[in-house]
């Protein structure tokens, strides 16, 4: 593929870089801001702050993938595969995921109506509990981009790269990607848990939506924030499998280097960390008040 082919992809790719890096920052600077005013952040502050960081890091390393795939294919070529890119491109993917499950799991017990002791008992402690979850988050998240350098990463069999303005095939030993695989697989965990409370979300609607109707009842406010955490869950669901499967996909080394479905999948990977970011603010009316003052967007008060 020659070089302006790859020019709309980098487009695509800035383009989602500029909102990621923008909503991801706004998100650390204003908790951060509210760290030093009150010296405490709030459980879901502290959630929200992880968030921001991780998909930060994470939309960084991706910009500086593709700016060197369309750029410099060789030198991409040629360190792409080194420990200290893997380890981050791994290690913020992880961390990107299992935070987002924990906001998930946040939003499920807050709002789901369920009765049941136990899940009564994990309702009134998990803010408690929160801190906990982003340690164990963060140490899977190390385990998986520890393991996954010590793994040998395939590479397919031909790859295309630029050497004195011609195109030259350049055979490479093909590595099995069962390791591959199995060390990234472990991310199967954390979408689980996420679809679990999607499903909860959505029982927990159902059965409150039956109540009213036998009861004649109006729609409430209860019911209102039964539907906005489940667009806002759902959303999130459709942009967390869309990134898994694409991260699955890149990770398994089997796409033609620098092909179009190559830049596809690169796209697609770019989408979730700031598209993820975006729906949080929008789904929260102060989180966006503050988003348009910053962007001057909204006069102070």
């Amino acid at each position: 593929m020659t070089f302006s082919s790859g020019i709309p992809h980098f487009i695509i790719i800035s383009a989602e870089f500029v909102t990621g890096i923008t909503v991801n920052g706004f998100l650390i600077i204003i908790n951060c801001n509210d760290l030093s005013q009150s010296k405490k952040l709030a459980p879901v502050q502290l959630l929200l702050t992880c968030i921001g960081m991780s998909r930060f890091g994470l939309q960084v390393v991706l910009m500086i993938q593709d700016f060197f795939t369309v750029f410099f294919p060789l030198y991409y070529q040629n360190t792409f595969y080194d420990a200290v890119i893997m380890l981050l491109w791994v290690f913020f993917s992880s961390t990107s995921l299992w935070f987002a499950t924990c906001l998930s799991v946040f939003y499920c017990l807050k709002i789901s109506g369920f009765s049941q002791s136990y899940f009564l008992w994990l309702k009134f402690r998990i803010s408690k509990f929160m801190p906990w979850l982003l340690l164990g988050s963060l140490l899977a998240s190390v385990s998986t981009a520890a393991l996954s350098i010590t793994v040998d990463y395939p590479k397919t069999e031909k790859y295309y790269v630029l050497r004195n303005a011609t195109l030259r095939t350049t055979t490479l030993k093909i590595q099995p990607i069962n390791e591959v695989l199995y060390v990234n697989l472990a991310l199967i965990f954390p979408l689980a848990i996420f679809v679990m409370c999607t499903f909860m979300l959505l029982v927990s609607l159902y059965k409150h939506t039956h109540r009213m109707q036998n009861g004649r009842g109006l729609r409430n406010a209860s019911t209102e924030v039964h539907l906005n955490a489940l667009r806002t869950v759902v959303t999130f669901l459709v942009l967390f499998v869309l990134y898994f499967a694409a991260f699955m996909v890149n990770a398994s080394f089997t796409i033609p280097y620098k092909s179009q479905c190559y830049f596809v999948i690169k796209d697609i990977m770019g989408v979730y960390p700031s598209g993820h970011s975006v729906i949080i603010i929008l789904s929260n009316s102060k989180l966006q008040q503050s988003f348009r003052r910053l962007l001057c967007l909204q006069k102070n008060q």
